[in-house]
């Protein structure tokens, strides 16, 4: 892991390595769906609770003081939050998800982005919320009701054999990963995964995007992301979509913090297009690693 973060990185890796012993501040997201963001600021601080606003999210913020864990309130439970890391916020923010539309979530647990795609169409969009697991599609149906969504079907399933006829507008996938960018908030991930543990991962991921691009819509679009700091499973992934399907393009999302997507990797020269895509790196953007990249089908 160290290796590859110094061909990324060269010395700046050093600087990765101590962020990743840093752990992560507490972050919220407000559920405008329910409630004004400035009542709950008001509320939360009249518990106890010190709440920042963060720059380049809607409705996130950072919990400086908290008397009771966050999970513990009456506003929780009401489903006036979500806890959620910022880079996670941002990756739905690169879906742009608009109401009226059929949107795919299509590795939904636990929930996070599922509760912000509804949050940001006002419940209107129609979301089609997939999760293999049986355990953690409970969770994922717990947060919806807790958040008072309704504008959705869950489906237990894997989402590379959904039903013939479903297409969507809009795709996000959050692929299944390493877990390389929670380093923060779980120090066994760096040692519990080996290249061979990369390499099959980095095949999940691929087969999974490449099965999607077939649902999105011409003209629509699918964001790929991955809590990862890996090149196999963010660029790579991308230039073997790109390699294998004309009819997509990634597109800048400048508009969003991060770094360009990394184009020399090793021996390796990546496509181009792979910089419009984005990183978020621990001691440069203060989230999780994470991997974020929007693509766009063309029509035929």
């Amino acid at each position: 892991m160290v290796e590859r973060y110094l061909m990324i990185l060269g010395g700046e890796a050093v600087e990765l390595l101590e962020a990743n012993e840093e752990p992560l501040p507490e972050t919220i997201r407000c559920n405008s769906h329910l409630i004004d963001c400035r009542l709950l600021e008001e509320r939360m601080e009249a518990k106890g609770f010190t709440l920042e606003p963060i720059p380049f999210t809607r409705h996130g913020y950072t919990v400086h003081t908290q008397p009771v864990p966050v999970g513990a309130t009456h506003e929780y439970l009401q489903g006036y939050y979500y806890i959620q890391d910022p880079g996670s916020m941002t990756v739905t923010a690169h879906l742009d998800p608009r109401p009226g539309e059929v949107i795919i979530d299509a590795a939904a647990a636990p929930g996070g982005k599922a509760t912000q795609i509804l949050q940001e169409t006002r419940d209107s969009a129609l979301l089609i919320a997939v999760e293999i697991s049986r355990r953690r599609i409970r969770a994922l149906r717990s947060h919806l009701n807790r958040m008072r969504l309704s504008s959705y079907i869950l489906i237990r399933g894997d989402s590379r054999k959904l039903p013939n006829g479903i297409e969507a507008d809009r795709i996000l996938l959050d692929a299944p990963s390493s877990g390389e960018g929670i380093i923060r908030k779980d120090r066994t991930r760096k040692r519990s995964r080996s290249i061979e543990d990369l390499k099959a991962i980095h095949e999940l991921q691929y087969s999974m995007l490449s099965s999607l691009a077939d649902r999105v819509k011409p003209g629509g679009v699918i964001v790929y992301a991955a809590c990862t700091t890996a090149v196999e499973e963010g660029e790579l992934v991308i230039a073997r979509l790109l390699e294998s399907r004309e009819d997509f393009s990634v597109e800048d999302s400048g508009a969003y913090p991060g770094d360009p997507g990394v184009e020399e990797y090793g021996k390796l020269r990546l496509p181009s297009e792979v910089k419009k895509c984005k990183r978020l790196w621990p001691h440069r953007h203060g989230t999780e690693g994470f991997f974020i990249c929007r693509l766009r089908r063309g029509h035929t």
